[in-house]
């Protein structure tokens, strides 16, 4: 492999003829090879180090439209693969010197692979978002009974809308717990994760609920329909997906999963 090219790692899979969809392209427009070793299948693109070496690497991760084209092309690749193998995602813009680092990592992480697959196998993940519908004062909450001191009566309409504010995110947060619980008696396995702000989320609402389930592909249909009755106290929830298990395939002691756009 020449010296100016390095091997950017997608996923990992079990060894099989289909391992690598034929024509499957990936991150800057490259062909996605794979290297079988041990029963794996490692599923790479060779990259320039121009563009993906360190030192270009710290300046390209700030630059969001590079960013994001790069995590659509790895995602590309991971959904291709996992729509026929259980499959392992690794991190985003993971790269190795060459090929015979991918056959260490599938020596050393061998067993550790094995187990994710296997208890990926059959298995999709969808993302729950719930979101506490925005709070609006009580009819006289915000101008508050006449009073004559001025300040004392703003303090009294301040702290009554604090009040209210306080009651529904109680009754959202308990919310998002039972939403929780009721999913992840059909799933396998659940993962909070931290609510996105809403300039991530690109809603108005508060996110109470960001959740990652792993779900049994023939119960996909009663997992969207127990979500289906969960609105209510305040509460929208939001189902996406089916992708491929990204929050389920860490491995102990090193990060192992990529990152959907």
């Amino acid at each position: 492999m020449p010296s100016d090219e390095g091997v950017y790692l997608y996923a990992v899979t079990r060894a099989e003829d289909q391992a690598c969809p034929e024509g499957l392209t990936g991150v800057s427009g490259l062909p996605v090879r794979s290297l079988a070793h041990r029963g794996l299948a490692a599923l790479y693109s060779l990259v320039p180090l121009a563009e993906f070496g360190e030192e270009r690497l710290r300046r390209s991760m700030e630059d969001l439209s590079w960013l994001e084209a790069t995590a659509r092309g790895h995602h590309q690749v991971v959904e291709a693969l996992a729509r026929m193998l259980p499959t392992a995602p690794v991190r985003l813009v993971t790269v190795y010197h060459g090929e015979d680092q991918l056959r260490r990592l599938l020596d050393e992480r061998r067993d550790d692979f094995v187990a994710v697959l296997s208890h990926v196998a059959g298995r999709s993940e969808w993302a729950v978002k719930a979101y506490a519908e925005p709070y609006e004062s009580a009819p006289g909450e915000e101008s508050g009974p006449e009073d004559d001191r001025p300040g004392l009566a703003y303090l009294k309409r301040r702290r009554a809308g604090l009040r209210g504010r306080e009651a529904v995110w109680r009754r959202a947060a308990a919310r998002a717990e039972f939403v929780h619980e009721a999913l992840m008696s059909v799933a396998v396995e659940g993962r909070l994760h931290r609510a996105q702000d809403p300039q991530l989320s690109g809603r108005e609402e508060l996110m109470v609920l960001n959740g990652a389930y792993l779900v049994d592909e023939d119960r996909a249909d009663e997992f969207s329909r127990v979500l289906g009755g969960l609105d209510g106290d305040g509460v929208t929830v939001e189902l996406v997906g089916p992708w491929a298990p990204y929050s389920f395939t860490a491995l102990e002691g090193e990060a192992a999963r990529g990152a959907a756009p």
